[in-house]
């Protein structure tokens, strides 16, 4: 039986210094992709949505790294692609569009996506021509997902989808949606009854998505509606009532990326720069502490980006990291305002980093969402310490 040791652990790791040449070359591209770019325009990054800028990346081979070669991708190691997604984020590339499909909706389908759904999808998110989005939490769920009520029944000729869908990051754009349904109504089967699909939102009919706008004005968000959306029969990814297991090593990729201590990179780099010959020990000292916070989660991600790359599954760890990430970059903002005299502003107000502060501000409660809340991650960790 594997003990909390081994299910709970951030093994010392570095990249291979081989790896040098590629991110030489991967920072050279967007050195000139990006040279137009602001700095409030690259403080947007995972969230900024450019299709033909990831198509780019794909005739590079840098979407769908790790993905087998049969499929298009390149068969690399997990810490090639850490390299290119780390320069992404860094430089602050536009990755919106091929996010989702990079980081978890290829590696999904590769595992347990029938032959047909690997041949005709995987191709499109390695050439990076497939946008996804994630269909798990509901209204009244959150990000308890074994309390969702979306149903999906058998019929003769597939499955009949009825429910809602909530938070989904680019619904309204995407090409795709690999969704969690309820595929077995019976209530003792909070887990067993669940079931994952691969869905073509462009040629799907019944399926309505309703953009949020969240305080700064971004429309990343959607409620997606589905009434009486008749799916084909293949549409199933993997096992029926197989989706909890399945759904749970997907999570392990969304909740340890470098995105956990890079997505407030830009505010604490401007912050450092403005306080540029400060004097002031105390402050000095908060802003340590944060660059040692974010490069402890750097050493956290790596630690899992090896244990993925050597076919484990670190849920727990990756349960971690993502809470850590959470309060890292939750915290940011508010530091920022308690070291800095300078106000935040609306965009196209004031110094980039009033700009990036005030954009912050107001969306950063939001990234609790991404991959599960606070509670429900120290939910799974003391379920997996067993001490729950």
């Amino acid at each position: 039986m594997e003990s909390i040791a081994d299910k709970l652990r951030f093994d010392p790791c570095e990249l291979p210094a081989d790896l040098q040449s590629l991110r030489q070359e991967v920072r050279a591209f967007l050195t000139n992709e990006l040279q137009d770019y602001s700095v409030v325009k690259r403080s947007h990054s995972w969230e900024a949505y450019d299709a033909e800028f990831s198509a780019k990346l794909g005739e590079h081979g840098w979407l769908g790294m790790t993905l087998p070669k049969k499929y298009g991708g390149q068969g690399c190691s997990a810490f090639e692609r850490y390299v290119v997604v780390e320069e992404c984020l860094v430089a602050g590339a536009p990755t919106g569009f091929h996010w989702v499909a990079d980081r978890q909706s290829g590696t999904l389908l590769t595992r347990y996506g029938n032959e047909a759904q690997k041949q005709e999808i995987i191709p499109k998110i390695t050439a990076g021509k497939a946008c996804f989005c994630i269909g798990m939490s509901e209204p009244n769920s959150g990000s308890d997902l074994a309390s969702l009520r979306t149903k999906a029944e058998k019929t003769d000729n597939g499955w009949l989808v009825n429910g809602t869908k909530i938070w989904t990051s680019q619904a309204h754009r995407a090409d795709y949606m690999i969704a969690l349904f309820r595929s077995d109504p019976d209530p003792d089967k909070k887990h067993a009854g669940l079931s994952q699909f691969l869905i073509d939102l462009k040629k799907t009919e019944g399926i309505t998505p309703r953009t949020i706008e969240n305080l700064a004005g971004g429309k990343n968000f959607n409620e997606v509606s589905f009434v009486d959306v008749e799916l084909p029969a293949d549409a199933l990814i993997g096992i029926e009532g197989e989706g909890w297991k399945q759904v749970t090593e997907e999570l392990a990729l969304e909740r340890s990326g470098p995105e956990r201590y890079l997505s407030c990179f830009y505010l604490l780099r401007e912050l450092i720069d403005i306080l540029k010959g400060c004097a002031n020990p105390a402050i000095l000292a908060k802003i340590g502490t944060q660059v040692a916070w974010a490069t402890t989660l750097r050493t956290m991600s790596l630690s899992i980006a090896s244990q993925l790359h050597a076919g484990e599954n670190p849920t727990l760890a990756a349960s971690v990291v993502k809470d850590l990430g959470c309060q890292f970059e939750q915290t940011l903002p508010g530091l920022a305002q308690e070291l800095c005299d300078l106000e935040p502003t609306l965009e196209g107000y004031g110094v980039p980093y009033q700009q990036i502060l005030g954009n912050l501000i107001q969306i950063a409660p939001s990234f609790s969402l991404r991959g599960g809340t606070p509670e429900i991650m120290r939910g799974i960790i003391a379920k997996g310490m067993g001490i729950r």
